[in-house]
């Protein structure tokens, strides 16, 4: 009958839920008919779970599941080991603490007591129906240990020995009195509260039991007790991270070989080539790496040994859509392997169903492409430190310059000067003007310089620009010249999400994709958009795949992907990769345990030593840098600063060549002009003209026969000859760079 009214408030709870939820009410007579009732629903919908309330006696609660007590109070208590494996999992709730210290402290007592005489005793577990009547003992001592301090049965003790010296027989029949201190006892019981064996005791005015904690867990076969929350009459039911609750009483085997689930990810886990000749490796020394490492490390601090076992499905652990996980975190949950040793990133929703450690390696998600090709120094790679706009603007700086110059030495008196007292001459022409400014520029100075306040001006002014732009050229001529550049399409995060072009991915069933999927942040929504809606898909189920696409793709690929691989790839051979930007995002890498392992202290305090002690940093470098196998590209083989290669320079080169031979050029024509003059003049020949100045080009002084030929030689310059006003201005010929203007 009162399995049926708790059926009915089943009902009644239920029907208020906004789920719809289906009640299939079974009468098991036995044990053997509860079996067969369980079994029946896994074979029907092996699929399908199946939330299962046993309303039974303690017996056969016991003999069914070997886990469960009547109201599920005491569902430690049980056997695990023996529990029958259905497919199902077993919730229930746990009234005594084992891990209390006021436990340990009664088990230990009620260890030493004989069992002959006191049932139960000699064992270090209790049962909670028996923990329940220890505290209720306990409640009763106290209150009356209260009231007896109080003085409230003095005068029953009193009366009770003036009453021994009466006699009076066990037959004699008197008078029966209703004791009247029954309130005053209950009302001590309810004010009394204290620490017992099932948690805080005290009771409210109604003498209802208050402040207490009943532990929910869960059972099952593969994964044993898991702590997934707690009930108190303030809060409620509290649904926690899934916690196992070790047995009180069982060994820990601290001796015992750990399983440490991994998968092979290098540089972390990697095989070993078998031995050509010789015996095959086998167990923990077929793998290398350095998770391998770490591993050794860390057993030998901790005190375990351990074997390695390779994920069965390949995965690092993400959550399905029927609440399981899969990969290494399922593993742990499901208690399979001890710890997971691997690249295995810390995250809420991990942290939720498995324990990590200190991070033993900090990282973030990093963009890897193909590494563009090198540009190459050109032949006028000199002039890359200043943009092609600053040189014509310096062109146009220094015409400007000369032309003011020009003008300001025409303006300006103290510019003329008098030469043999009738020839008043002006050092700035347009040519001189221009030679001026040219010579500043290069640093080099001229035979003459401004007189004027206003050429000393613009000559100040033009030695001042000059100097800043030599000084900002020459700052950044050296890097310009040897580093050879790389010109990458893209520098972030933003720059793949402002393009379609180049397609993006990661991997799958990983955190960098939980990261992306979860992401609030505009970019990463964007960028998550396009990866679930690209066709063919942008996702990888391995790293390799990812990295090899990205080799693969032309530019075309970006693999999204933990900084710590990505800068071993790039450290790799055939050294084609590169990581572009900053990290996404800042984590790390953890070795899990199951929730509430007894490893898992240890493990945390083995990885702080040996960050401290430096060794993962050493681990690190050995792995990533001293195993590389590309060059760095800032350093030569020597450690010594990169030498200028032809190509750096090759303009300079060109340049003077071009100026040389220009200079020949003009020279060939001056001469053959003069020669023209000449021959014009001196009315001879033109052959004969060139043969003159040919003997004065080589000798260095004109033959005798061109003295008595009639033309001597004339001091020529420009002249601006002055005549007076009745004369003309006339122009002499121009054979000589020393001019100046007459007046």
């Amino acid at each position: 009958m009162s399995g049926l009214m708790r059926v009915q408030q089943l009902f009644q709870v239920m029907g208020k839920s906004e789920h719809q939820v289906t009640l299939n009410v079974k009468r098991a007579t036995d044990v053997n008919s509860s079996y067969a009732i369980l079994k029946d629903l896994h074979e029907k919908e092996p699929e399908i779970n199946f939330h299962t309330v046993l309303d039974m006696s303690i017996q056969m609660a016991s003999n069914l599941m070997k886990q469960l007590s009547e109201d599920t109070k005491g569902i430690q208590e049980l056997n695990l080991k023996e529990m029958p494996n259905y497919g199902c999992n077993v919730s229930g709730f746990q009234l005594v603490d084992f891990n209390n210290m006021t436990v340990k402290v009664f088990l230990s007592s009620w260890l030493t007591i004989d069992p002959t005489e006191w049932p139960g005793a000699g064992v270090n577990t209790i049962t909670y129906e028996a923990a329940l009547a220890v505290d209720a003992v306990s409640l009763f001592t106290r209150a009356m240990k209260n009231l007896s301090n109080n003085g409230l049965f003095e005068s029953l003790f009193i009366r009770s020995k003036s009453g021994t010296n009466s006699s009076k027989s066990c037959a004699t029949v008197q008078k029966l009195n209703v004791w009247n201190k029954g309130k005053i006892v209950l009302k001590a019981m309810k004010e009394t509260e204290f620490d017992g064996l099932t948690g805080r005791v005290a009771f409210d005015a109604r003498g209802h039991r208050r402040d207490f904690t009943l532990d929910v867990l869960d059972l099952g076969v593969t994964q044993g007790v898991m702590k997934i929350g707690y009930w108190t009459q303030n809060e409620g039911l509290v649904i926690l991270k899934r916690k196992i609750v070790r047995d009180p009483h069982e060994n820990n085997a601290e001796n015992r070989t750990r399983i440490v689930t991994t998968i092979q990810a290098d540089p972390y886990i990697m095989e070993k080539p078998q031995p050509v000749n010789g015996h095959p490796l086998i167990g923990n020394d077929k793998y290398e790496g350095y998770c391998v490492d770490l591993a050794r490390k860390v057993a030998h601090e901790v005190g375990f040994d351990y074997v390695f076992q390779m994920v069965r499905d390949g995965s690092y652990g993400s959550k399905l859509p029927n609440d399981s996980w899969n990969g290494m975190v399922g593993e742990l949950i499901r208690l399979e392997a001890d710890m997971a040793i691997a690249p295995l990133t810390i995250s809420a929703v991990r942290e939720r169903v498995i324990d990590f450690s200190k991070p033993f390696m900090s990282l973030g998600i990093s963009i890897m492409i193909k590494k563009p090709a090198d540009q190459k120094a050109h032949v006028f790679s000199f002039l890359d430190p200043l943009s092609y706009e600053i040189w014509m603007c310096i062109l146009f700086a220094f015409i400007g310059v000369s032309v003011v110059l020009f003008l300001v030495s025409r303006f300006s008196p103290n510019e003329w000067h008098v030469e043999d007292e009738s020839n008043i001459t002006n050092d700035f022409t347009i040519s001189n003007s221009l030679w001026f400014s040219l010579g500043a520029f290069m640093q080099q100075g001229c035979d003459f310089s401004p007189r004027s306040i206003s050429g000393r001006i613009v000559g100040s002014v033009w030695w001042f620009f000059t100097l800043i732009i030599i000084s900002s050229y020459t700052a950044n001529l050296a890097a310009f010249l040897t580093v050879e550049r790389m010109s990458t399409p893209i520098e972030s995060a933003e720059d793949l999400a402002k393009q379609t072009e180049i397609e993006y991915g990661t991997l799958r069933s990983g955190t960098t994709e939980a990261f992306f999927k979860t992401s609030k942040v505009a970019v990463y929504e964007r960028m998550w958009a396009y990866m679930t809606s690209k066709t063919p898909s942008v996702f990888t189920d391995k790293i390799d795949e990812g990295i090899n696409r990205v080799r693969q793709s032309n530019g075309k690929y970006a693999f999204l992907v933990e900084s710590a691989t990505n800068d071993y790839i790039n450290n790799r051979y055939p050294c084609d990769t590169m990581k572009v930007g900053s990290n996404l995002d800042s984590k790390g890498f953890g070795i899990a345990t199951p929730a509430g392992s007894d490893l898992g202290d240890k493990l945390t305090l083995a990885v702080l030593k040996l960050r401290e002690d430096g060794e993962l940093d050493k681990l690190q470098k050995f792995w990533w840098v001293e195993k590389g196998q590309c060059t760095p590209q800032d350093k030569n083989t020597d450690g010594g600063q990169s030498a200028l290669t032809l190509s750096n320079v090759a303009g300079i080169f060109y340049i003077l060549i071009v100026g040389l031979v220009l200079a020949i050029i003009v020279a060939v024509a001056e001469y053959l002009y003069k020669s023209k003059l000449d021959s014009k003049k001196s009315k001879t020949s033109f052959g004969l003209a060139l043969k003159s100045n040919a003997r004065l080009s080589f000798r260095g002084h004109p033959a005798r026969e061109d003295s008595s030929s009639g033309t001597p030689l004339r001091k020529s310059m420009s002249t601006y000859t002055y005549s007076g006003p009745s004369q003309s201005m006339g122009f002499d010929t121009v054979t000589d760079g020393n001019t100046h203007t007459q007046v």
